[in-house]
C-alpha cells in the first residue's frame, strides 16, 4: 500500500476520502493548508498522538494549539476530529504566502475589468503544487483530495483526467490546469461516488460532519461580498465610473467594476424595458457596458496561458467547452494554431463569455485541456 498526503478542508467530501483511502490500506497523512487571515478561534494543526512521518517536512508544520487564522477555525478543527477518528496524522501547513499571491491575482483581474477564478489558481499553485512538495518531503507517493473528478489509465500507462459520476458536483473544470505529470500521483477518491452517496457513507462511518453544508463562498472573502473585500484591499485606486449602453448613453453610475461581470443580468441598479446584460467592462475608462442578450451573444472566443491533458490538437476538433463552472458544456470547434492560443468557433452563440475566467475542453467526459479567456 501507498503513503498519501490528503488535503482535508474539513468537509464531508475530504473526510469520506481520507476513510475510503484507510479501508484500502494506505498510510493517509491529512493535511490542512491555513492561509493566514485572521480568525478568532485557534484551530488545532496536530493531534496529540499523531507523529511527524519520516522524511520530516521543509514546509513549517504549525504545532498544536497555533493561533494563525486559517481558511476557518472550525474547518480545521472538523478536519482535526476526523483524523483522531480514523488515527491518521494530521497537521496544518502554513501557505500564508502562497494564498497572499491568489488574493493578488483574484483583486488585479477584478480590478482589470476581468472575472478571476480564484479556486482553480488555488489547485493549480497549492493543492497540485505546493501539496506536492510536502508529498515529496515526507515521501509520499500520492496526492489526494476530495473534488469529484475521476482518473483512469489507459491501456499504454496514460493517465486521463474525466468528470466525476455526480453531474450535479462534478469538478473537473476547476482540475484543468494540473500538469499533465501530475496525473499519475493524484488520487481523487469520491469521484466515482454521488455526493448523496458520500453523505450517506459519512454517516455509515459515524464521520461527524456527515451533515456538513457545503462552502459556496470564496475562503479568504469571508462576506461573501467579493467587490467590498477588493475595496477594502485596494482602497487608493478608485475603480467608480459610469454605466452606459452598447449606443454610448450614460444611464448611471457604479461603485466599481470589480461589482461587474460578463453576462451579469441583476443587481444592476436600472430599470429598463427589457433586460439588459453586461456585454463588455472597460478597464481603462471604469464603463460598464449593458446590451440586449443578443448583444451578449459569441460566437468565438480565444485563450491564452494553455495546459492540455493530452496532446495540444495539431488541426481543428470537434468537442465541448465550457466556459464558467457552474455552466453546461456547449459543442464547438477548437484549435490551436501557430501563436499557440486556444480558439474556440461555438456551434450556436454562447453567452456569458467572461475574460479571466477558463475555458475547458471535453470530449465526452474526458477532460482534453483549457486556457484562460482572453476575449
Amino acid at each position: 500500500m501507498s503513503r498519501i498526503v490528503l488535503a482535508m478542508s474539513g468537509g464531508v467530501d475530504s473526510s469520506v476520502a481520507a476513510a475510503l483511502l484507510c479501508q484500502e490500506g494506505h498510510e493517509v497523512i491529512g493535511v490542512f493548508m491555513r492561509h493566514g487571515e485572521e480568525s478568532p478561534v485557534a484551530a488545532a494543526c496536530q493531534t496529540e498522538n499523531s507523529k511527524p512521518p519520516q522524511s520530516d517536512s521543509r514546509l513549517p508544520i504549525l504545532p498544536a494549539g497555533h493561533k494563525q487564522g486559517c481558511c476557518s477555525a472550525a474547518d480545521a478543527e472538523d478536519a482535526r476530529r476526523v483524523s483522531d477518528r480514523l488515527e491518521i496524522p494530521f497537521y496544518a501547513l502554513n501557505l500564508q504566502q502562497e494564498f497572499s499571491e491568489i488574493v493578488e491575482y483574484f483583486i488585479d483581474e477584478y480590478t482589470l475589468g476581468r472575472t478571476p477564478n480564484p479556486c482553480v489558481m488555488c489547485n493549480n499553485w497549492i493543492k497540485f503544487g505546493k501539496l506536492f512538495d510536502y508529498a515529496d518531503s515526507v515521501g509520499a507517493e500520492y496526492v489526494a483530495t476530495g473534488h469529484y473528478a475521476r482518473l483512469s489509465s489507459t491501456a499504454s500507462g496514460r493517465v486521463n483526467l474525466f468528470r466525476g459520476n455526480d453531474s450535479h458536483k462534478d469538478q473537473s473544470y476547476v482540475l484543468f490546469g494540473i500538469s499533465r505529470d501530475l496525473l499519475p500521483r493524484m488520487m481523487l477518491p469520491v469521484g466515482e461516488f454521488t455526493k448523496t452517496e458520500i453523505r450517506s457513507r459519512a454517516r455509515e462511518m459515524g464521520i461527524l460532519v456527515a451533515e456538513k453544508k457545503d462552502s459556496q463562498e470564496i475562503c479568504f472573502v469571508s462576506s461573501g461580498k467579493h467587490d467590498q473585500f477588493i475595496r477594502k484591499n485596494r482602497s487608493d485606486r478608485d475603480t467608480a465610473g459610469e454605466v452606459v449602453t452598447t449606443q454610448g448613453d450614460v444611464v448611471g453610475t457604479h461603485a466599481g467594476i470589480e461589482g461587474f461581470t460578463i453576462g451579469q443580468r441583476k443587481g444592476l441598479g436600472i430599470a429598463f424595458g427589457e433586460p439588459r446584460y453586461v456585454v463588455r467592462i472597460d478597464a481603462k475608462t471604469r464603463r460598464v457596458v449593458l446590451g440586449t442578450k443578443a448583444e451578449l451573444a459569441r460566437r468565438t472566443l480565444s485563450a491564452s496561458q494553455t495546459n492540455w491533458l493530452v496532446n495540444p490538437p495539431d488541426q481543428p476538433i470537434r468537442c465541448e467547452v465550457q466556459i464558467r463552472y457552474n455552466s453546461v458544456s456547449v459543442p464547438a470547434t477548437v484549435s490551436v494554431p501557430e501563436d499557440r492560443k486556444l480558439h474556440v468557433e461555438f456551434d450556436d452563440p454562447c453567452y456569458g463569455v467572461a475574460p479571466g475566467q477558463a475555458v475547458v475542453c471535453y470530449d465526452g467526459p474526458r477532460v482534453l485541456g483549457g486556457g484562460w479567456i482572453d476575449g
